[in-house]
């Protein structure tokens, strides 16, 4: 076997790999025998079968699976032995001739590498890269104690709707005639459930608005929620296609008002967030503890827009890359035939945008010997399981739930790669944050949003 290996450019590369008889003759054979041995052909006994008969049978694929083997092997051998860098897997190349595997050896095949570019990037602490600090004031905490409560709330009668509050409705449904009366063999709800707060046309809201208990309103579904059936069929009890049968007012009389109220903000609200066990006893240490887990979120969210801010400042400082843009087409098609030439082309700009933040990522992580193992993609899969619990208030999770949520995640093999980044992501930060000189700013939420948003 011959391999030689053509970069003339350093980023488009050509393989070509001779395959002499020698190199699969034994491999043919081996295979052949034990296909022999497992034959059933009717008139010969188990492995008693003409060893040319065989060969007629499947020589021809056995062959040519022995081949593919020996090409696929000593291609990966041959890349990671020269330290070839290369970006997705080789492609049959356009030069190759036609390979006629019924001729005797030896057989040439040509692949194309696509390479990746070369360059340098290093960060010291002549590197100078902004970190925003959040700052959790009082505002911040208003506002985590009103979701709090507002999670935790219930609801109470009330006697007369109030459109500022987020009152609910029920009551009794009963389509009308042109006339205004009860439409004979027409819809008819009970205790329909309804939030005028959600209805999206004003002057049909606004015939809620003061309306007391027992009340009858006349308002037109269709009118109220303008190109959404869906809700107009939920609220009538009907199917979507039926809806545009139904176009005219119906009567509403209010059988219930319903009131949101928070919760109160006490011991039994603490308790509930945090856990018995945390034996907060007043405000002060409620609010305290809020803005302790506040600054550890927050924390997180510096140093993602950190990475994002080292991402923008490395880029610049590598300049503009030089890619193999037909190979990476062609495999970018080929791992998306579905998708087509046209996903390629809308696509591939930005792919290569990742592509260049991929590679510049993991020559930082080789530089500062930054690993990322098994453990460290439990830790990110733990941690967006607390992240989503925490949305939902639950901020006393025990670590034997969390860690059994994890794992149920981490079974689905498409969450992996995700996982593997942001624990990179999570290294990454903790090292170039000693190693950059960071010229930190405290911002507001607000303002951190804005930067996040890029306003």
């Amino acid at each position: 076997m011959n391999i030689s290996f053509e970069n003339p450019d350093k980023i488009n590369g050509l393989m070509t790999i001779t395959v002499e008889e020698a190199d699969f003759k034994e491999e043919v054979e081996k295979a052949l025998k034990d296909y022999r041995k497992r034959a059933n052909i009717p008139g010969f006994r188990p492995g008693q079968v003409p060893m040319g008969m065989i060969k007629r049978q499947v020589g021809p694929q056995v062959k040519m699976d022995a081949i593919n083997k020996i090409l696929g092997e000593n291609l990966q051998k041959y890349i990671a032995d020269n330290k070839i860098q290369m970006l997705g897997q080789p492609m049959g190349s356009e030069s190759q001739e036609a390979v006629d595997l019924e001729k005797p050896a030896p057989y040439v095949f040509k692949f194309d590498i696509a390479v990746a570019p070369e360059f340098k990037i290093e960060l010291t602490n002549k590197d100078k890269i902004d970190y925003y600090e959040i700052a959790v004031d009082d505002k911040l905490i208003d506002q985590q104690v009103d979701m709090f409560a507002s999670r935790a709330g219930h609801y109470d009668k009330a006697e007369e709707f109030d459109p500022e509050k987020r009152d609910m409705l029920k009551g009794d449904l009963r389509e009308l005639d042109a006339n205004g009366n009860t439409l004979e063999g027409g819809i008819t709800v009970e205790a329909a459930v309804l939030m005028p707060q959600y209805i999206k046309v004003e002057d049909q809201k606004k015939l809620f608005d003061g309306a007391k208990l027992g009340d009858i309103i006349t308002f037109n579904p269709r009118k109220a929620y303008p190109e959404n059936d869906a809700e107009v069929s939920s609220l009538l009890k009907i199917k979507r296609e039926e809806v545009a049968q139904h176009e005219g007012d119906f009567s509403y009389q209010i059988t219930e008002i319903s009131r949101f109220v928070n919760a109160d903000n006490n011991k039994e609200l603490w308790d509930s967030i945090y856990g018995a066990e945390a034996d907060i006893k007043d405000e002060k240490q409620f609010r305290d503890t809020i803005a302790e887990g506040l600054k550890g979120q927050l924390e997180g969210d510096s140093n993602y827009k950190f990475i994002q801010d080292v991402r923008a400042y490395a880029e610049k400082k590598v300049g503009e890359l030089q890619f193999p843009d037909a190979i990476l087409k062609r495999i970018m098609l080929a791992n998306n035939q579905d998708k087509g030439q046209e996903f390629v082309d809308k696509n591939y700009e930005q792919s290569v945008k990742e592509l260049t933040w991929h590679l510049i990522k993991e020559q930082l992580a080789v530089a500062n010997g930054i690993k990322v193992e098994d453990a460290d993609v439990r830790e990110s899969a733990i941690l967006m399981a607390r992240a989503q619990f925490a949305q939902y208030g639950m901020n006393n999770v025990p670590d034997e739930y969390l860690n059994n949520y994890a794992e149920e995640i981490l079974k689905k093999r498409e969450n992996i790669d995700s996982f593997v980044e942001a624990a990179l992501d999570r290294k990454l930060s903790a090292a170039l944050k000693g190693i950059v000189k960071l010229n930190n700013k405290t911002v507001t939420i607000d303002e951190f949003n804005k930067l996040l948003s890029g306003e």
